[in-house]
C-alpha cells in the first residue's frame, strides 16, 4: 500500500511539473467521503471516518457511446485507520448541455482490510483484490474546474466469501489540464 501510496502521490504533485508527464495527465480530483456509508449497494455499515480520495485521470480518450473513456488511478485513504483502497480504472464520461456531466468505470482495488470477519468494527472483504464501480455526477465550474457528488462501491462479487462490499459517498473538486 506505501508503494501505491507513492505512486499516486508522485503522479499528483510530481508528475504535473514535467512537461512530457503532465501531457499525459488529464485531471486530477480530490474529495472527502463518507467511509463505508450505511443502506447502499453494501447494504449495512462496520466501519468510520472520512476517506481522503485523491485520483488522476489519463489524457488517453477513447470515443464510445456518446461519451468518452479515459484511464483512472485512484487512492482513498480513511481518516481512522479503518479499510483505505487504491484502483485502476476504465471510466467513461458523457457532458450534457448547462455544463453538467455524468461519469461511472469499472476497475480494480486493492485494499489494506480484512478478508475475514475477525473485528466486528471492520468489514469482511473476502479478497485483497476487489471490482471497483465508480459513479459520478458533476457540474464543471469554469473551463478547467469542477464539482461532483461521487460514489464508489468495491467487492469481490461473490468470488470469495465472505462478500461484505463497502460503499462511499461524497464531494470531489476536480482540476483539468
Amino acid at each position: 500500500m506505501k508503494r501505491i501510496l507513492f505512486a499516486l502521490s508522485a503522479l499528483l504533485f510530481i508528475g504535473t511539473n514535467n512537461p512530457a508527464q503532465a501531457d499525459m495527465i488529464k485531471e486530477v480530483k480530490l474529495g472527502l467521503l463518507d467511509h463505508d456509508t450505511d443502506n447502499l449497494w453494501s447494504g449495512f455499515n462496520r466501519e468510520g471516518g472520512l476517506d481522503i480520495n485523491g485520483e488522476v485521470i489519463l489524457n488517453h480518450d477513447l470515443n464510445f457511446w456518446g461519451g468518452t473513456m479515459s484511464p483512472a488511478i485512484g487512492l482513498s485513504v480513511n481518516s481512522q485507520g479503518d479499510t483505505s483502497k487504491a484502483y485502476l480504472d476504465a471510466r467513461w464520461q458523457k457532458e450534457f448541455a448547462d455544463d453538467f456531466y455524468f461519469a461511472l468505470g469499472v476497475g480494480g482495488a486493492v485494499h489494506n482490510g480484512n478478508k475475514k470477519l475477525t473485528n466486528v468494527k471492520r468489514k469482511a472483504l473476502g479478497s485483497k483484490v476487489l471490482f471497483h464501480f465508480p459513479i459520478e455526477l458533476g457540474y464543471h465550474i469554469t473551463e478547467t474546474t469542477n464539482v461532483s457528488l461521487f460514489f464508489d462501491h468495491v467487492s469481490n462479487a461473490w468470488l470469495a466469501s465472505p462478500n461484505e462490499g463497502m460503499d462511499t459517498l461524497g464531494i470531489r473538486i476536480g482540476f483539468k489540464f
